[in-house]
């Protein structure tokens, strides 16, 4: 079977939604070129980044190699590497990889995204965005990514939101910034953004090890209200265009 080959030169502008009816990402069980090229400077670059931060753990993920969309579908193919490939990788915002990772568009009855602020002991300390993470290799079935699956299990394991319970919409929508491609999905839920909130404090109570400081309703898209990544407002005009239309 011949490589998958990107056309993401033809895909639509930075920051700009694109709908996605279906997402099939493969994983190969080779090393990823990125990997064997920069082993070396990602290790020198891990170690500078555990002195920083000893709590960062160099476990496993998926970095895609490609990426393709034709006919509404995304596929894409990738390799599991060290997070410490993917810490350097995303320093370089090399041309060989990409990131790709699914998020969930948690929206309340009255009208709230519910948004995250990571905790000061992970790689994205106090940023603002949905409960996601990297697909890893408990994603893979039978070779390929569980997109809703790591979606769920993102959810539940830094809020204990249950996707299950909500009403999910069809299909994803896709950006793209920097080589990072971000899936969302939107999920529907019956409560009030203040019960939802309630319920993702009670979770971070009982938790041990809490990934996240707090839940964060969110009514509106002002790009400077909280500490968001480069991609959150573009999710957030989108989203509330979508759901309040001026």
């Amino acid at each position: 079977m011949s490589a998958l080959e990107s056309n993401t030169d033809a895909w639509p502008d930075e920051g700009v939604n694109i709908p996605i009816d279906a997402v099939d990402v493969r994983v190969t069980g080779a090393a990823h070129p990125f990997h064997q090229e920069e082993v070396e400077r990602a290790q020198e670059n891990w170690q500078r980044e555990i002195t920083a931060n000893p709590h960062l753990f160099d476990g496993r993920m998926v970095l895609l190699r490609a990426l393709r969309i034709a006919d509404g579908r995304l596929r894409g193919e990738g390799h599991v590497v060290p997070y410490s490939t993917f810490l350097w990788w995303r320093k370089t915002r090399a041309k060989s990889a990409f990131h790709l990772f699914a998020m969930p568009a948690i929206l309340s009855s009255d009208g709230a995204l519910i948004l995250v602020r990571m905790g000061g002991h992970t790689a994205n300390p106090g940023r603002v965005y949905s409960p996601s993470g990297s697909l890893e290799p408990e994603d893979i079935v039978d070779g390929g990514c569980d997109i809703d699956g790591n979606i769920r299990r993102e959810a539940m394991e830094e809020t204990g939101i249950d996707l299950s319970l909500a009403t999910v919409e069809p299909g994803y929508h896709l950006l793209h910034m920097g080589r990072a491609v971000t899936l969302i999905r939107v999920y529907r839920y019956p409560e009030k953004a203040a019960a939802l909130v309630a319920r993702v404090a009670e979770h971070i109570a009982a938790d041990p090890e809490p990934e996240i400081d707090e839940a964060i309703a969110v009514f509106g898209p002002d790009p400077v209200a909280h500490n968001y990544p480069p991609f959150v407002p573009p999710i957030l005009d989108w989203l509330f265009r979508r759901e309040k239309p001026l």
